[in-house]
């Protein structure tokens, strides 16, 4: 089973506060030229997409310096769904599913939010929770939300221990809480991140997949 985990790129989207907005529209079209080309305008962290390290830190790798590794692979699933807003997501729920090796999503049940002002109050990733994490050996964590980090936020400290280790971050994921469901039935999950490939990026946008495989004996 291949699960969509990506929003839909579309005019007047969502986008992270001072962010670029979204504008899709013809470019071209049958009637006038023969053949219908989309015009995009739109930010590098428009939509479901991956920070590279150097989106803070100019010092940091860029989207292109990262193994194609970093974007795929085994999956485990943190299920914070229940959190109140703007609740930190803390090393305790985190800990029983770091495995080396794997890709980490983070399921906080905000995705259903999406378009909405409640979207700005996603759960967030505590810098301990972040050092945890790194400190595991896993390099890729997603969330179905805005930012790993309180929205808005200054200092970017979840940010800035998972990039400070060269690990890539996807944000505004959404369909985690199926994968949440086949976790529970001992189902393996293998994710996509793969982004575009824009040369020297801070990040791109992706179109995140997941397969469901059958469940083991």
């Amino acid at each position: 089973m291949i699960v969509d985990l990506s929003v839909p790129i579309v005019t007047g989207m969502p986008v992270y506060p001072g962010d670029p907005e979204v504008d899709v529209r013809p470019a071209l079209t049958v009637a006038g030229e023969g053949v219908n080309v989309l015009g995009l305008h739109l930010g590098s962290q428009s939509g479901t997409h991956v920070d590279a390290p150097y989106h803070i830190d100019d010092a940091l790798p860029r989207l292109d310096d990262l193994p194609l590794e970093r974007f795929i692979g085994p999956a485990e699933i943190v299920d914070a769904r229940g959190l109140p807003p703007r609740a930190p997501i803390t090393s305790a729920l985190v800990a029983p599913h770091l495995r080396a090796g794997t890709i980490l999503l983070i399921a906080t049940g905000w995705a259903a939010m999406w378009g909405s002002a409640d979207y700005l109050g996603h759960p967030w990733l505590t810098a301990e929770a972040a050092e945890l994490i790194v400190g595991s050996g896993i390099r890729t964590v997603g969330i179905d939300a805005l930012s790993v980090d309180p929205t808005p936020t200054e200092e970017l400290p979840a940010h800035r221990v998972l990039c400070g280790a060269h690990a890539v971050i996807a944000e505004n994921l959404r369909g985690l809480d199926r994968l949440v469901d086949a976790q529970k039935e001992g189902r393996p999950i293998e994710v996509s991140l793969l982004p575009l490939r824009l040369e020297g990026a801070d990040g791109a946008p992706v179109r995140a997949v997941a397969r469901i495989g059958a469940a083991r004996q």
